[in-house]
């Protein structure tokens, strides 16, 4: 045999040999790819509500926009999640609630924590048998995933729920279990966290300190409120936020290649109930490897700006709503941008034309303004606003409070003028009403009369229905103003935002408590 005869046998092996393990690495990917979609539960779509805040459109064609996913964690019982939790069988409850705002540039984030007791509108959501529940205030927020009585709960009323407090469109919601908790420790080998004392209560046993958690102890630190810290739900939040971090932490220090993300993703999946746009391992592994550049300093935790009220908790105004038009621009918490690679559609179409003259037809327009937050004046303000574009023919309606965002209604056969009025509130949600005689304004708790600042960015402001001192003005017992320290620099961050604030990168033995 000829020495050019074997080099060329020994490279039709060699090609050979490499196809061979080419195509087993192909198709062991493909069959972990398919048994990771065999893993994940979706939620119906249709429970999500069709009126919703509009979706960003890119600054540019090709930008990207911001990205908000809701993160909750279900304390249900169901699919053998006693053994974890304990307890029997019944209805989940959602005691957890991160709104993840990733912004446009993809290198920064936002999470913010909704207190479980916080009393908030549940709009109307779809039960079991396909009918719509009437919409309910002063109802307590973790009571939205409770609706319809489901064992795994009720993702989409949550996610109808937040869309309604905080006017973000919420893209992806993702719900994790206990023993998706304690599957997600495991994979990355135990997460750092601090017990801020020693607790033996209830079954659960850690000592005081810095140390590495995993499975129920990772279950326990997560949802134990009695026993551990200050007892409270807040301070529960503030050990999750930590916990997080040091989850964070530890996968970026991991990498984010594929074979440290399939483990970790074989373990979450099982747990894990997601929307139907997460609702692939592709999909899954796709959104992480996007979120990959996000540095830890470049997260941050905040708990939505609260106070007691008795047994429950109010969020603290104007704070709150100033928190979530900060995130619906796409600002990050001192009101500045990101990068400029994307923006938020103040409506699903911009406004052509909105510094020149209206038309004669425009400007005799009928537009009603309503008043939707209760403020004395607020609807002659936004009459004035109109006044001075060049609109005529205004009508100011019954106040209608409750509203967080504003909102403007109008027939389709009325839309170019809409779109000149929606010009003029930046921000608002415009909605296609057919058979509506006249676009409707009905100012939010967003809406601020020209020439008021969004909020004062150097003292706090005195909690809605408060007087100054923080006593409740509807006599509610007990209703304090949140006072917790500092922890973030404040710069221009408005202190009630600041005071709830902690940095990804924090020491993890920080501030566990707010008292």
């Amino acid at each position: 045999m000829s020495s050019s005869t074997r080099r060329r046998r020994y490279l039709r092996t060699a090609i050979g040999l490499a196809a061979v393990l080419v195509l087993s690495v192909v198709g062991a990917g493909a069959w972990f790819y398919h048994r990771l979609d065999s893993n994940i539960t979706t939620f119906d779509a249709g429970g999500v509500a069709t009126e919703r805040p509009p979706a960003p459109v890119p600054a540019s064609p090709g930008a990207s926009v911001p990205v908000n996913v809701l993160l909750l964690g279900s304390d249900t019982r169901d699919g053998g999640n006693n053994a974890l939790g304990g307890g029997d069988e019944g209805v989940g409850h959602s005691d957890t609630a991160i709104v993840l705002h990733i912004y446009a540039d993809h290198k920064h984030a936002v999470g913010v924590s909704i207190p479980r007791d916080s009393l908030v509108t549940i709009p109307s959501c779809r039960l079991p048998n396909g009918s719509w529940t009437t919409p309910r205030n002063d109802q307590m927020f973790n009571s939205a995933f409770t609706v319809g009585a489901d064992p795994k709960g009720n993702p989409a009323c949550t996610q109808n729920t937040v869309e309604k407090l905080t006017g973000l469109r919420i893209d992806h919601t993702v719900v994790v279990d206990f023993k998706g908790a304690a599957a997600m420790a495991d994979a990355v080998g135990g997460v750092e966290a601090c017990v801020p004392n020693d607790v033996n209560e209830y079954g659960i046993h850690m000592k005081k300190g810095l140390q590495k958690l995993s499975g129920q102890s990772a279950v326990d630190y997560l949802r134990a409120r009695h026993g551990i810290g200050d007892n409270s739900d807040v301070g529960r939040m503030k050990r999750q936020q930590a916990f997080l971090s040091s989850m964070i932490k530890k996968v970026q220090g991991q990498g984010f290649s594929l074979p440290t993300l399939l483990p970790l993703a074989d373990a979450a999946t099982k747990s894990l109930t997601v929307d139907e746009g997460l609702g692939t391992a592709m999909k899954l592994v796709d959104f992480a490897r996007s979120v990959q550049d996000i540095k830890l300093s470049d997260v941050t935790f905040v708990t939505a700006p609260w106070r007691f009220a008795g047994e429950r908790i109010r969020l603290v105004q104007p704070d709150a709503d100033t928190l979530w038009k900060l995130l619906r621009e796409d600002r990050t918490l001192d009101g500045q941008s990101t990068a400029g690679t994307g923006q938020v559609a103040s409506s699903p179409t911009a406004a052509p034309g909105a510094d020149t003259p209206l038309t004669p037809e425009q400007a005799a327009a009928p537009v009603t303004v309503v008043n939707g937050v209760g403020t004395p004046g607020l609807a002659g303000s936004g009459e004035q606003t109109l006044k001075a574009r060049g609109f005529r023919n205004i009508t100011l309606g019954s106040n209608s409070p409750g509203h967080q965002v504003t909102r403007i209604a109008y027939d389709p056969a009325l839309k170019a003028t809409a779109d000149q009025v929606v010009a003029l509130f930046p921000g608002a949600q415009a909605v296609e009403e057919p058979g509506s005689e006249a676009i409707t304004v009905t100012l939010g708790a967003d809406y601020r009369p020209a020439g008021t600042q969004i909020n004062s960015l150097s003292s706090p402001s005195p909690a809605a229905g408060t007087t100054a001192d923080g006593t409740a003005a509807d006599g509610t017992p007990g209703a304090t103003p949140n006072t917790a320290p500092n922890t973030a620099p404040s710069g221009n961050i408005p202190t009630g935002i600041a005071e709830n604030t902690r940095n990804a990168d924090t020491d993890p033995c920080a501030n566990l408590t707010f008292g």
